[in-house]
């Protein structure tokens, strides 16, 4: 009896303390979301934080960045998984650096050693546009209904300004079976060109072109696979909101406040469904991943984007009209419910920061 009794306190105990220890995490998020603002502040860590997580187990920090912008710098620990392994070109359909798929996706995230239970921490460098490249991968595992994921701020730039070490050798895990049940998966996270036109009137539906104004006025075109220039201009009622705007300046790439967001973003309402595009969807996944941050209950990434929409041969309908969000309404989170705010068009360019000023003539080859 007394060892039943041994074993009743001891269970007692381990209830307690894993009480605590929820409480003390409850804590951690609430006041990170209080210190940020941002709705979903769980989703962004910064260098201090991921310092004083290091050792929590199940946390695996994962290095995005491929080798043409590896430093030979890793946060100590990191593995690495070059975000271009979740790309593929689809020679057959003519569209360059597309998603890999379902499948494809999984054995990657099994061969770096990543399992479902992961809390998954990712990060690429300012150079790489302070988490355009990380987002990419930041969507992946929202697809695939990966629970615990965040990035980290400024990437390795954050990591070494919080006073950081950093080692040249990555990590490497052993292999593991990454397999998402059918139930778990969120295949409506991604749309094509198809879903996108028939669409294109349902005012539930808030298309954000996030290229630069030269594209998405139709001054700049974007290529195709072969380096021929596609269809000029944008997708019918979509809005241009660059995704260098969700910086506070462009050379620290530090992502502005909630409030700020919300100023940026005034007139878009996130109750209703917004769906980013660019080029190849690199630069749409990072305002993929602030609208997120910002608590918008249906974002959906096209990810083909201007790849697929700007064939000549798709005869999807282009227009070069310039629009602009109106109403009053800050979007508040997923709260807001405020509907009718809509588009009026204007034919004068938005004042851009300099990175934005379109260049005149000429192709925009690369860049996603």
């Amino acid at each position: 009896m007394p060892e039943i009794r041994v074993v009743r306190y001891v269970l007692i105990l381990l209830v307690l303390c894993l009480g605590v220890g929820w409480s003390l995490a409850s804590v951690r998020t609430t006041e990170a979301r209080q210190s940020t603002g941002y709705p979903n502040a769980q989703l962004l860590c910064t260098g201090s934080w991921l310092q004083e997580n290091m050792e929590d187990k199940g946390l695996v920090v994962v290095d995005v960045r491929d080798d043409e912008h590896f430093d030979n710098t890793l946060i100590p620990g990191a593995v690495r998984m070059p975000w271009s392994l979740f790309r593929r070109t689809d020679r057959a359909l003519g569209v360059a650096a597309e998603f890999v798929g379902l499948d494809r996706a999984q054995e990657i995230l099994g061969q770096h050693g990543i399992t479902r239970a992961s809390t998954v921490v990712l990060y690429d460098s300012i150079a790489r546009d302070g988490g355009a490249t990380a987002s990419y991968v930041f969507w992946v595992l929202d697809l695939l209904g990966h629970e615990h994921k965040m990035i980290l701020e400024q990437g390795i730039d954050g990591w070494k300004e919080a006073g950081g070490e950093v080692v040249q050798q990555p990590n490497v895990l052993g292999s593991v079976l990454y397999q998402v049940p059918v139930r778990e998966a969120r295949l409506d996270l991604e749309v094509d060109g198809d879903f996108v036109r028939s669409r294109l009137s349902d005012r539930y539906y808030q298309v954000v072109d996030v290229r630069s104004p030269g594209e998405y006025s139709g001054e700049l075109a974007n290529t195709d696979l072969n380096g021929q220039p596609l269809k000029r201009g944008h997708i019918p009622g979509a809005v241009n909101i660059p995704y260098t705007r969700n910086w506070t300046d462009k050379d620290s790439k530090e992502i502005k406040s909630y409030a700020r967001l919300q100023e940026l973003y005034q007139g878009l309402n996130p109750d209703r469904a917004v769906i980013p595009y660019c080029h190849s969807s690199r630069r749409a996944s990072f305002s993929y991943f602030i609208f997120r941050l910002m608590g918008f209950s249906d974002v959906r990434l096209y990810s083909r984007s201007w790849n697929e929409w700007g064939q000549p041969d798709l005869f999807y309908p282009v227009e070069t009209t310039r629009r602009e969000l109106r109403g009053t309404e800050l979007p508040q989170g997923s709260k807001a419910a405020e509907a009718g705010q809509g588009e009026k068009e204007q034919s004068q360019e938005q004042s851009t920061s300099p990175e934005e000023s379109p260049d005149k003539g000429g192709y925009v080859s690369c860049g996603g």
